[in-house]
């Protein structure tokens, strides 16, 4: 087990670095860069471009270079903790994402958990109950969350938390506490904006999972090891855990390495809407105005989730299905 974790922890590293390649590629993909957008916007603004300026700031930001350049300087910079400078905001990129990148983080583990917490036990029901009318309720549940959009979930629900309960969850936290050192005060007020969003983030992806582990777990019911077990006596619900379950389990234990950065990237509109001071707004941003090294920074941080949670899944899934070969080979 040891060899191999050491042997996908090697393999990690490359993929990084074809990754870090590909993403910088991409962004240089499109015509002219950042101060290309900036003189289009001052034109269309009716302002004049001072030719020297531009090019003053073209070389100081180093865009006058070939993009292999611009891509060693900024790869070399990543491997010691520097992820370049933001030309929109004329900060480092460090200090431009802040609190984003945490709060980020902290919205799409609430959302997982939530996913998790809502989809596993109603799935399991709706498969061990099979054409109850439990089933068909939260199956019509289950199909119209995969059905309603996202952000139209936002606004009901910016609606019925000021109505009901008199939050403005417009944001993660309350006026005072933006820009403000951390505090258990602010901590409550992120608490108390958080649910919002997670509800909302969370609703598709819950629907979805729940059709699938029902999907799952109904054929593995089906099975002849079940039907042996039933035949010898064994309690329903021990049966029940200790194998079909778990099998059913292994599509979710896969999906973890799509799921987290799903959840970063799918919630972009869901920010716009609820004005979460998240990554999704600025990386959006951040692409239309050509902030490339802004822009690479967050794909590369949702590739090392990507990265992250697919070893989080290989190993899960070895440990969780022994009929899994770590060494590829056949046992005899």
């Amino acid at each position: 087990m040891l060899k191999y974790l050491a042997h996908r922890l090697l393999i990690m590293i490359p993929t990084l670095l074809a990754i870090s390649l590909i993403v910088f590629v991409i962004i240089q993909l499109p015509p002219g860069d950042y101060l290309t957008s900036y003189i289009n916007e001052l034109q269309s603004q009716g302002e004049a471009v001072d030719e020297a300026k531009i090019a003053f700031l073209r070389e100081q930001y180093g865009l006058d270079k070939p993009w292999w350049q611009q891509y060693l300087v900024w790869l070399f910079g990543m491997l010691q903790g520097d992820f370049g400078f933001s030309f929109e905001h004329n900060q480092p990129v460090s200090e431009v994402v802040g609190d984003r990148l945490w709060l980020s983080f902290l919205v799409s583990f609430t959302t997982i958990l939530f996913t998790w917490a809502v989809a596993f036990p109603i799935g399991v029901y709706s498969a061990t109950h099979q054409y109850s009318w439990g089933d068909y309720s939260l199956s019509f549940l289950g199909f119209l969350g995969l059905a309603t959009p996202n952000f139209l979930l936002a606004l009901v629900l910016l609606y019925l938390a000021n109505r009901w309960f008199g939050t403005s969850v417009g944001g993660l936290m309350d006026d005072q506490f933006i820009g403000q050192p951390w505090s258990w005060a602010k901590f409550l007020s992120v608490l108390e904006h958080l649910w919002v969003p997670v509800v909302v983030i969370g609703t598709s992806g819950t629907a979805g999972m729940i059709r699938r582990l029902r999907a799952n777990l109904l054929d593995e019911l089906q099975r002849q090891y079940v039907v042996t077990g039933r035949a010898k006596g064994l309690k329903p619900r021990k049966l029940l855990i200790k194998y079909p379950l778990r099998m059913s389990l292994n599509p979710f234990i896969a999906d973890i390495g799509n799921l987290l950065p799903q959840v970063i990237s799918g919630a972009v509109i869901v920010s716009v809407v609820l004005s979460l001071p998240t990554t999704g707004p600025m990386l959006l941003r951040a692409l239309q105005s050509q902030d490339m090294y802004l822009a690479g920074s967050f794909l590369m941080f949702l590739s090392l989730l990507t990265v992250i949670g697919v070893f989080i899944s290989d190993v899960l899934l070895a440990i969780l299905d022994p009929r899994i070969r770590l060494g590829g080979g056949t046992t005899r």
